[in-house]
């Protein structure tokens, strides 16, 4: 019979090393939008015309898109204070001339 071992330790490592990828899955997806700046600024200089292509496959654009970055995350855990903005009484003008309400047509009349 096999001896029973506990299994905190090993979920405790397997949860560390999971946080460790997703911090390093994180830093190289920053770093391969920061591999994009190059290229957005020329494109912006150039009108989009005459642009560099990108050094590396578009396979790889599309995985770290999934990985995205740690900011947008962050963005949502953060709340900012609600702050409170003096309500406005509403103010109703009165109009500079009545309101126009007969039939204006340009037609001439039919035997009238």
């Amino acid at each position: 019979m096999l001896p029973v071992t506990s299994a905190v330790p090993n979920r405790t490592l397997r949860h560390l090393l999971l946080a460790a990828a997703l911090v390093f899955a994180q830093q190289a997806a920053q770093l391969h939008a920061l591999s994009h700046l190059k290229r957005n600024l020329v494109m912006a200089e150039r009108g989009g015309k005459c642009v560099p292509p990108v050094n590396h496959p578009a396979e790889q654009c599309i995985a770290y898109h999934a990985v995205d970055s740690a900011l947008p995350a962050l963005a949502l855990a953060i709340e900012p204070p609600r702050i409170a903005l003096a309500a406005v009484a509403p103010a109703a003008l009165p109009l500079p001339f009545s309101p126009r309400i007969e039939f204006d047509s340009r037609a001439p009349p039919v035997l009238s």
